[in-house]
């Protein structure tokens, strides 16, 4: 029951911020799924391994797949897809309690929560920069044959 009001919850977020962004109404279906996948792979993969981190690399390795594939079949860039699918997984959490930790001279735990929060935003991006990479080398092969 709690993933399928994970579910609904990030499809309907991703959603949200797609329109936010002016993106144009035939792409907010595929948004959605993008990242509702993705943070239904992170809520999973955070509850196997007990990591935001490696959570969030494969919850943003899926929204950047789904997102090259969906850029793929309805000829619009990736971005459309990405960008507001990768939201849910923003360490914002992370950087308010980073903060206030530092407002409250906690520096320990200021420390702690800065260096998982930039260590999520890293597994973010490098989840990101290898779907990206490998559409590329597929689009290449292909191109080849």
């Amino acid at each position: 029951m709690e993933i399928l009001k994970q579910l609904i919850i990030s499809f309907l977020s991703t959603i949200g911020f797609s329109m936010l962004f002016s993106s144009p109404k035939e792409t907010l279906f595929h948004t959605g799924i993008a990242g509702a996948s993705g943070w239904i792979l992170y809520f999973i993969t955070t509850n196997l391994f007990n990591s935001n981190i490696a959570g969030s690399f494969f919850g943003a390795l899926t929204v950047g797949m789904l997102g090259e594939i969906f850029a793929r079949l309805n000829k619009k860039p990736a971005t459309l897809y990405i960008t507001p699918g990768i939201i849910p997984l923003v360490p914002g959490a992370g950087m308010y309690y980073t903060m206030l930790a530092f407002i409250e001279n906690d520096f320990s735990l200021a420390l702690s929560k800065g260096v998982e929060t930039f260590f999520i935003s890293a597994a973010i991006s490098i989840g990101i920069i290898i779907s990206s990479v490998l559409s590329k080398s597929i689009k290449r092969m292909r191109q080849k044959d």
